[in-house]
């Protein structure tokens, strides 16, 4: 409940002052921007039928839309603190400007900006007036005129007191007057200067799938680092030692104890083993030919160490951007491997092409079929590779096969 301290120092307070000055700034403002609307849309009309003039209307007409905006942000920021949300503007051209509906959100504004500016700047001027001078009244009373005003006389004490009473209720009220007004103007701009809810939504996505793709990309350049720190030194150092221990494996001497040449021998086939693992484990952080040589010199690759045999067709018009490459690389990789281990397949068939703007995979394979997402982690990884760079994967695989999948990648990510 308000008391009547809260009350009275609603009168004086910061916020009811500010509230003040944005309305009434809000009069001239508003019919400013009024009246350049006003005079541009019939001249604008009245070129119509020529194409340059009407072209430089247009353009005036737009860039005095986002200065009165700018106009209008900036008053509600200052006198209110409140900041109005930018609407994002992906294509500055003249048509897009015509098509975007935050384009007509903001004529619609300005056009009538006068109106609600006229109105709140009016009663809140009133309020005040009314106010300061009838709560004044016993003070300066005397200075009226004798005659009756509105058929009241103006020197009688009576009349006085009634009207200082009036202005104090008046001075009482206007803070919430200014407030309510002010919160009515907050909406309005609002609802008409922000984006709407789905113009939010599109940029938030646009945002997410920045900030998606730019992981995707960190990503891919990590591996990339992992894989030529390996290649150029774990893997040379596994290389050098496997060659020492060859070397000496060959050159034993007769006089040495047969402890000591099976531990050597063991130890060279060791390095040898691990050397085969690393290089493996290499291939599949990021495949070396992928960038020497491209996506079919990688597919080729796969291809020939398949267990399977393989039938490849590449058809590659526009070489793709290298995360759709490595995605495009892993996902053959990964469905030539699942057929290996659970398909009982004996023929695979890997097609690569770029149709458009796009790159299309098929791998079909004569097995058993039966292949499902939820069923094993292989194909909910190739599900989410294929989703990081806004592809789509389509698997078909009836009971007793064939199988096939399909993934359509974009070119560019």
């Amino acid at each position: 409940m308000t008391t009547p301290g809260a009350l009275m120092r609603a009168t004086w307070s910061a916020r009811t002052w500010l509230g003040t000055a944005h309305l009434l700034v809000g009069l001239p403002v508003g019919v400013a921007t009024t009246v350049v609307i006003a005079t541009l849309v019939p001249l604008i009309a009245g070129f119509a039928i020529t194409v340059v003039p009407a072209i430089a209307l247009c353009t005036v007409l737009l860039t005095s839309l986002r200065v009165f905006t700018s106009w209008q942000r900036s008053r509600f920021s200052a006198f209110c603190g409140v900041d109005l949300a930018e609407v994002p503007v992906e294509d500055p051209g003249l048509l897009a400007a015509v098509r975007r509906p935050s384009t007509w959100r903001q004529f619609g504004y300005h056009t009538l900006a006068a109106v609600p500016g006229v109105l709140m700047a009016g009663i809140v001027a009133g309020v005040w007036s009314v106010g300061f001078v009838f709560s004044t009244a016993l003070l300066h009373g005397w200075l009226l005129p004798a005659r009756p005003i509105a058929g009241l006389d103006p020197h009688d004490p009576a009349v006085l007191l009634g009207a200082t009473v009036v202005g104090l209720l008046a001075l009482l009220a206007a803070p919430w007057i200014v407030r309510a007004l002010v919160i009515v103007d907050v909406a309005i701009a609002k609802g008409l200067l922000q984006p709407s809810h789905a113009e939010q939504l599109a940029e938030r996505v646009a945002a997410l799938s920045e900030s998606r793709a730019d992981v995707v990309d960190a990503a891919d350049a990590e591996r990339r680092r992992i894989e030529r720190d390996l290649h150029d030194g774990t893997q040379q150092r596994l290389v050098s030692l496997a060659m020492n221990l060859g070397i000496t494996r060959a050159t034993l001497g007769a006089d040495v104890p047969e402890s000591a040449r099976i531990s050597i021998a063991a130890a060279h086939e060791e390095a040898k083993q691990a050397l085969v693992e690393l290089r493996d484990f290499i291939r599949g952080l990021h495949p070396a030919v992928l960038d020497d040589r491209g996506l079919d010199a990688a597919l080729s690759g796969i291809a020939a160490r398949s267990p399977v045999p393989v039938r490849l067709k590449v058809g590659l018009d526009t070489r793709p951007s290298r995360v759709v490459e490595a995605v495009a690389y892993f996902v053959v990789s990964e469905a030539l491997t699942n057929v290996a281990k659970h398909a009982q397949a004996t023929r695979i068939d890997v097609s690569a092409e770029t149709i458009g703007d796009r790159l299309w995979l098929v791998i079909a394979d004569d097995g058993v079929g039966g292949a499902r997402q939820e069923k094993g982690s292989g194909l909910r990884g190739l599900a989410q590779r294929v989703g990081s760079v806004d592809g789509r994967l389509k698997i078909d695989s009836p009971l007793g096969g064939p199988t096939l999948i399909v993934v359509e990648l974009p070119c560019a990510s």
